[in-house]
């Protein structure tokens, strides 16, 4: 038997060199071992993929790989720590030895511009222009106007995303100053404490709500109805005798009515361009808009994927006989008009008239109304005395707001009374409107409006989100308790002159606010960004543009003239007028 002596000398154990660094980890280049001498190193991560060196039956794996470390790539320190002997070096010795045999170019042909010779997108100004261009103090009747446009937007299916030039609402000048310009994303992420409202003045009249339309559906319509006896007004804040005797009182810091007010409240979801014009006099701000402008007339698909637009074409109704197919193919080869019915400036307007027809439809007309504090302060005297059309039944509430250190007085406008369970509810009422599904990008009402209401009001809130936050906007300010939603049809396709009523729908406005993901602080950030930054200015006018094509607003300031021609013409158009009426009296 060995002796334990003799085991330990039968298992040699050398002691390895060890070198000690004393200034980090691993061997220092002096003494690496002579296997790893001038081999690359490069840093491993736990967190790094191994794939395999060759593998053609899974492309869509490496491919998906691939795009994940695309969308990862410049996270952390490991593109930094890339060695550079793993990377590609070109080798000019190496590529003298190959040779190019076929020189001859070959144009490429992208498969999306094969078979189209011809660009087919559509051009728009947006809403377009009118002859009724919503100047202060102007009227408009109840009735409904429109022409006619055809099928066949001229776009391609494929092409997924047109692009439409529009134009300015107004006209650049060249002696405009920038002063400030913001994205409209930037909008989105202000905020501020929702002000208290206190009532100042109440004038108007307000009718009470009929709850028969609580009823109608596709199987039991209600036709709208023309309402040519009542009169609409949209006077700007200048024009407001009300707001000027608050202004020569001093009773606040900012005016404007609340179509101005919710149009840059809901100003992230626009697409179409607009101006607004803000004057400082005396250390107040009036926020007012120009005689010309047009953002009284609501806008239609201003949101959609695919807007409509101002370029003609024909157009037919598929539920028409080949018969009544021809006669229509000759009424509009003969009438251009009858092709634009489904044109911006087109819709817009019919839309506008939907919504005018609708809000006094809806009321009893066999209840007398309730006069307010006040009576209408727009409407003449020929108008009290029955003599003519008559005042739409709206209550004119002003409302004074507290933001911040800075007070806000607004005209705001409430529509009719809802009776429920024994409450008096103020109320709003807004309308929209089907035109065509097919070209809309919509869903037919009358086959989802009674089972999926839902999925409709999803549809529109797509397509028309700045206007429904719009409408949201101005039953908040005028502390509306309910807000009615009509939803308007026409009777068919190709007739935009006869509507009817689908279907009604309450709202309590803050709830529906939530439900359009719009949000009241962010509402009034965006008024008190506003406000201080036109205050940190000297007095004189300011414009605020929405950019035609990009979401881009500017602010500009501009002569205190500017604009003036446009209200000279103004004047003398209601002076001629005037003169008219009275000459035609006298016969």
């Amino acid at each position: 038997m060995a002796s334990v002596d003799d085991k330990k000398s039968s298992v040699p154990f050398p002691m390895p060199v060890v070198h000690h660094n004393a200034g980090g980890w691993g061997p220092l280049p002096s003494n690496l071992p002579q296997q790893f001498v001038d081999m690359p190193y490069a840093p491993f991560g736990r967190g790094d993929r191994l794939g395999r060196s060759a593998d053609f039956t899974q492309l869509n794996q490496y491919r998906r790989e691939a795009a994940e470390n695309r969308k990862y790539r410049g996270r952390g320190d490991v593109e930094n720590q890339k060695n550079e002997e793993f990377q590609y070096k070109f080798d000019a010795v190496e590529d003298q030895s190959f040779h190019l045999v076929d020189k001859v170019s070959q144009k490429k042909t992208s498969g999306f511009q094969q078979g189209f010779k011809r660009s087919y997108r559509g051009r728009g100004r947006g809403r377009g222009n009118f002859n009724n261009s919503g100047r202060s103090g102007q009227t408009y009747r109840g009735g409904q106007q429109g022409g006619q446009r055809g099928r066949g937007t001229g776009r391609d299916k494929r092409d997924t995303n047109p692009k439409i030039d529009r134009q300015s609402s107004v006209k650049i000048g060249a002696d405009w100053t920038l002063i400030e310009q913001f994205d409209l994303a930037q909008l989105t992420k202000l905020s501020t404490k929702i002000p208290d409202a206190e009532d100042l003045v109440w004038a108007g009249e307000l009718a009470i709500y009929n709850d028969i339309f609580d009823r109608c559906s596709t199987k039991h319509p209600i036709p709208l109805q023309r309402m040519d006896n009542a009169e609409f007004y949209y006077v700007t804040t200048t024009d407001d005798p009300a707001m000027e005797k608050f202004a020569k009182e001093n009773a606040a810091d900012v005016y404007g009515t609340d179509a101005i007010l919710s149009l840059l409240m809901a100003s992230p979801r626009s697409v179409y361009p607009w101006d607004i014009v803000v004057q400082k006099i005396d250390g107040a701000l009036v926020f007012d808009k120009r005689d010309t402008a047009t953002f009284d007339f609501l806008t239609v698909s201003e949101t959609s994927h695919e807007p409509p637009t101002e370029a003609p074409g024909l157009y037919e109704d598929d539920r028409l006989s080949p018969e009544q197919l021809a006669v229509q193919r000759a009424a509009q080869s003969k009438d251009p008009k009858l092709m634009e019915i489904n044109s911006p400036s087109k819709l817009s307007i019919e839309a506008t008239m939907i919504n005018q027809n609708f809000s006094q439809q809806i009321l009893r007309s066999d209840l007398p109304r309730n006069k307010l504090e006040l009576p209408n302060p727009f409407a003449t005297t020929d108008n009290t005395e029955n003599s003519g059309p008559q005042p739409a039944a709206v209550a004119y509430r002003y409302r004074k707001f507290k933001l911040g250190d800075r007070t806000l007085i607004s005209r705001t406008e409430l529509h009719g009374i809802a009776e429920k369970r024994g409450e008096k509810l103020y109320m709003t009422a807004y309308a929209l409107n089907e035109w065509d599904s097919r070209l809309a990008g919509g869903i037919d009402w009358r086959q989802k409006i009674d089972s999926q209401r839902g999925a409709v009001l999803a549809t529109e809130l797509k397509n028309n989100s700045c206007k429904l936050a719009r409408w949201t906007a101005q039953s908040v300010l005028a502390g509306a308790d309910q807000m009615k939603i009509g939803y308007v049809s026409r009777v068919s396709r190709a007739n935009p002159y006869d509507h009817l009523i689908l279907a009604t729908q309450f709202y309590k406005p803050k709830e529906f606010a939530n439900q359009i993901t719009l949000n009241i602080n962010n509402m009034w950030g965006i008024m008190k960004m506003l406000i201080d930054l036109l205050f940190s200015k000297e007095d004189g006018k300011f414009v605020i543009v929405r950019d035609a094509n990009k979401p881009i607003v500017r602010i500009f300031s501009v002569p205190i003239n500017t604009f003036k021609d446009d209200d000279d013409d103004d004047s003398d158009d209601n002076q001629a007028d005037n003169d008219d009426n009275d000459s035609s009296d006298e016969d």
